[in-house]
């Protein structure tokens, strides 16, 4: 892909979050392309909200669980951008029309009390790095279709990465925990939906620690030339899988001593 087909579907991506009508697959207009193309665009959509006065609270990090990444075909994770339009308030009801088809997960959230990058980033270094952990749910939503209703083709990873590894929002928990004064990896959550259980899960399926996420990500950015800010939030990925959030749906990830964080779809 060109740089102008990059910054071209970057501007289809944006107006369909816009108008909340979304677009064909990117790999099928686009068959040949890469990973490489998949993250040009995404930096395109950076460079285009950075344009309209947005700014960047943070990044997160998706297909960090075994089950998720074979349901892609892939072996790696992927991740995408935090706005400060995306967050929401714990609590907060989520007004109706503002997503296209809603979906939360449940992570553990790094807040960052220094800056983070290079190739050899390791886990000492993101535990130094992070001023608190915290419970979060993170709201997806596609701009993209989920299934090209002519060919019956799915969306895989490249459409995914290229929508902003499908990042739409994100609510803190009130609750704050030092690094390491909490087991990670037996950090949990009980997640409901207008009441009943719908998903469980542990940090462990998060890499095997949510840690390594954390060091994964910065490891990747360092090949784009980018790092992990002071004071960014960094979502480290789910260990649930995606709960549908239709309207009038109300999610509560009850994380137990670690927290708790709810949030409404009207």
């Amino acid at each position: 892909m060109t740089p102008q087909e990059h910054a071209a579907a970057a501007a289809d991506l944006l107006n369909a979050e816009a108008t909340g009508r979304q677009i064909g697959l990117l790999s099928l207009r686009y068959p040949e392309m890469t990973m490489d193309d998949a993250y040009a665009i995404q930096r395109a959509i950076y460079d285009q909200k950075l344009a309209q006065g947005r700014h960047v609270i943070g990044w997160k990090i998706g297909l960090t669980s075994k089950a998720m990444q074979q349901a892609l075909n892939i072996d790696i994770p992927d991740s995408g951008i935090l706005f400060d339009d995306m967050v929401f308030d714990d609590n907060a009801v989520v007004p109706k029309g503002r997503f296209i088809q809603p979906r939360m997960e449940a992570e553990i959230a790094f807040v960052m009390k220094s800056a983070l990058g290079g190739a050899d980033v390791s886990r000492a270094d993101v535990v130094a790095a992070t001023d608190y952990v915290a419970p979060s749910i993170e709201v997806l939503d596609t701009r993209i279709l989920r299934v090209d209703p002519e060919t019956g083709k799915t969306r895989v990873i490249f459409d995914t990465i290229s929508d902003n590894a499908a990042n739409a929002g994100i609510v803190l928990g009130p609750q704050r925990h030092g690094i390491e004064d909490v087991d990670l990896r037996w950090v949990g959550a009980i997640v409901s939906r207008n009441g009943e259980v719908e998903e469980t899960g542990l940090g462990a399926g998060v890499l095997n620690d949510p840690v390594e996420s954390v060091v994964w990500l910065a490891r990747r950015m360092a090949q784009y030339g980018q790092q992990i800010e002071v004071g960014q939030v960094i979502l480290s990925g789910s260990f649930i899988r995606p709960l549908e959030c239709p309207s009038g749906a109300e999610v509560l990830a009850d994380f137990g001593n670690f927290g708790s964080v709810r949030v409404a779809f009207a």
